[in-house]
């Protein structure tokens, strides 16, 4: 009797769960908790454009608006007075600019009307000219005379080209004077347009098409130049934001195919983006969704969800076990074929997946295997079922 061993301990087949060995394909996936976030081309915040005072507020947050909606409206008297200033700034410098066009055009004027007297006296000397030299060949006249005719006339032809010259060079300079007040008036309606634009935008309107999440601020309230007055997204354009632990994450890809479960529904997605920073244990990987949202999907809803990384094909797995990682040698107890006791097997073990483990060894195809915590008899390698 003291030769023979203490009898296997009894385990209560209701309070194990169990996995047969399968041969097949196995796809390796890792899961993660995380929430529906706004894509961030979807989202729009609309900052104050100035200092201004809140003193309506039209919608609230969870309404649906279009790109015109008013959400609130500000004041800015200053604004106002700045907007007055400005205008009457951009009219004046427009009464300079046709003031100075109708003075050089003018002045203009006076030099073409002394032009075309000039031109006319020329006209009359080459006539002149131009007798007093067949007079002069005739014997009519002398000599002298024909040459004071002749003389009058090439003076004349010299002062109508200046005359022209003149003419020509005033009219580029009127260009000029022209161009610089157009400047300044252009200057006026620039600034005229930007307070005018900034007076508008004292009627906050949403932009985009969506749902007001975040209006931060009361009526009453004093808000800063840059201060977020609200936050619309659409919601119909979201992506689920998964934490997974950092022992997981080495292998995951752009692009490898996603599931997201929203407790409602279960949507096809895809990586999107890998962050490459590590906190508190885990690296946060954004899906983008592929498949309509079911109902009731909204920001910041808690999803589960699930990543393939790999499949394999035509190997040996079995459920996941509560104890044991990937790529090493776990202990597990093997069901008998009468289920009537489990003996402990060392087992070799390759990839895991969320509910899958691969297994390399120790096991064959329909083996019968506990997969629950068993710890508590680590003492022995046999346990009685019933």
């Amino acid at each position: 009797m003291s030769r023979l061993k203490p009898a296997a301990p009894t385990v209560d087949s209701s309070e194990i769960w169990t996995g047969v060995v399968k041969r097949g394909d196995m796809i390796r996936q890792v899961r993660g908790l995380g929430q529906l976030k706004p894509r961030q081309d979807r989202i729009r915040l609309i900052p104050a454009q100035t200092d201004a005072t809140v003193v309506r507020i039209r919608v609230l947050p969870g309404t649906k608006v279009g790109p015109d909606t008013v959400l609130m409206d500000l004041s800015d008297p200053q604004l106002q007075q700045q907007l007055l200033n400005a205008q009457l700034a951009l009219k004046a410098a427009k009464v300079d600019y046709h003031n100075l066009q109708v003075s050089l055009e003018s002045a203009l004027m006076d030099k073409r009307s002394a032009a075309a007297a000039v031109s006319a006296d020329h006209s009359q000397a080459e006539l002149q000219a131009q007798t007093d030299h067949q007079l002069y060949k005739l014997g009519v006249i002398s000599g002298l005379s024909y040459h004071a005719s002749e003389s009058k006339a090439q003076q004349l032809t010299v002062q109508n080209h200046l005359q022209q010259e003149e003419i020509t060079m005033n009219q580029k300079a009127i260009a000029t004077q022209l161009q610089v007040q157009q400047t300044k008036v252009e200057q006026a309606q620039a600034m005229y347009s930007l307070l005018q634009s900034e007076q508008d935008a004292l009627h906050v309107t949403a932009g985009i098409s969506g749902v007001l999440i975040n209006l931060p601020h009361q009526i009453g309230e004093h808000v800063a130049a840059g201060a977020t007055l609200a936050e619309v997204v659409q919601p119909n354009q979201l992506m689920a934001e998964l934490q997974i632990p950092e022992t997981q994450a080495h292998d995951i890809e752009l692009d490898q195919p996603a599931e997201i479960d929203t407790h409602n529904g279960i949507v096809p997605g895809h990586v999107m983006r890998i962050d490459p920073s590590v906190v508190n244990g885990t690296r946060t990987v954004d899906v983008a969704l592929d498949g309509p949202l079911p109902a009731g999907a909204v920001p910041d809803l808690s999803v589960d969800g699930t990543i393939d990384l790999q499949r394999l094909h035509d190997v040996l797995y079995v459920g996941r076990p509560a104890f044991g990682n990937e790529n090493s040698t776990i202990s597990l107890f093997r069901i008998s074929p009468n289920g009537k006791t489990a003996t402990r097997v060392q087992v070799k073990v390759g990839v895991a997946s969320v509910t899958k483990i691969q297994i390399l060894g120790g096991l064959r195809e329909g083996d019968r295997v506990i997969l629950s915590d068993m710890s508590q008899y680590d003492n022995v390698d046999r346990v009685q079922l019933n």
